[in-house]
């Protein structure tokens, strides 16, 4: 089931600086949400806390709470690896592990859960790599290394992988900025596809991208260096670009600062 996420006055932190302060809003289900904002405004530190990628870095906690269909994934006997099962991520830079085959690669989250089942991983493979519309362009290589594909190939074998374990919620970190445009037109309408079946997530510094691909937008800012960041404005994508209702969300929009 495709479920929502609700975060009700979220503080992020990074040892003793405070990097995003009260940060509340909901993310429905089979939507884009895109977050926009300047560098250094928190945006990529809140997707991370969305599935407990942020407390990886040492001294780093969340308060507040983060609901996934009402239940908080920061809750004392929520276990952190089931998170990051249900709510999947997709990096900046392509990352599938170089030297193991493209199908390897897809199902290392199922192989590392202790599924054993050839029939069965080859099935999950191939829905996979189907899902990430990749599998007419690699069909016949499957066991080739994943590191030999073009970067925006690369990129899709990631999306492949995160949805091979069937995540509820996909989160993307600015997936297009390392690729050419045509690989990053075919990760938009790979996005577009996948929030039929998932919740999504994307970090842009793309505003027509976030214009193109979104459902809803989040604004975030800085008020100034060394204060935390803060979701300035969300509503949906349209209003956002077209008639949003805080200066600071037009200003940055229209390319006046940021």
């Amino acid at each position: 089931m495709v479920k929502r996420l609700d975060l009700k006055d979220v503080n992020i932190y990074y040892s003793a600086f405070h990097a995003v302060s009260d940060v509340t809003m909901s993310v429905p289900p089979r939507n884009v949400t895109a977050f926009i904002g300047p560098s250094g405004c928190g945006k990529s530190t809140v997707l991370r806390s969305l599935n407990r990628m942020h407390e990886v870095t040492p001294g780093a906690r969340v308060e507040g709470s983060i609901l996934l269909d009402g239940e908080d994934i920061y809750a004392a006997d929520v276990d952190a690896v089931g998170v990051r099962r249900t709510i999947g991520m997709v990096f900046q830079r392509p990352n599938p592990f170089p030297t193991m085959s493209i199908k390897d690669n897809v199902v290392a989250g199922l192989r590392l859960a202790g599924v054993k089942d050839k029939k069965k991983l080859d099935e999950v493979a191939e829905r996979s790599l189907r899902g990430a519309n990749l599998w007419n362009e690699v069909k016949d290589r499957l066991d080739k290394p994943g590191g030999g594909l073009s970067g925006g190939q690369q990129q899709r074998l990631c999306i492949a992988r995160a949805i091979a374990v069937e995540p509820d919620v996909l989160l993307m970190d600015e997936p297009c900025s390392a690729l050419d445009p045509i690989s990053t037109l075919a990760i938009e309408d790979l996005i577009t596809e996948l929030k039929q079946n998932y919740t999504i997530v994307i970090v842009t510094h793309n505003m027509q991208q976030a214009a193109r691909v979104s459902d809803q937008t989040a604004f975030f800012n800085l008020e100034a260096q060394g204060k935390p960041g803060r979701l300035i404005e969300i509503d949906d994508t349209e209003t956002i670009f077209s008639n949003p209702k805080v200066k600071a969300t037009e200003d940055y929009i229209s390319g006046r600062f940021g």
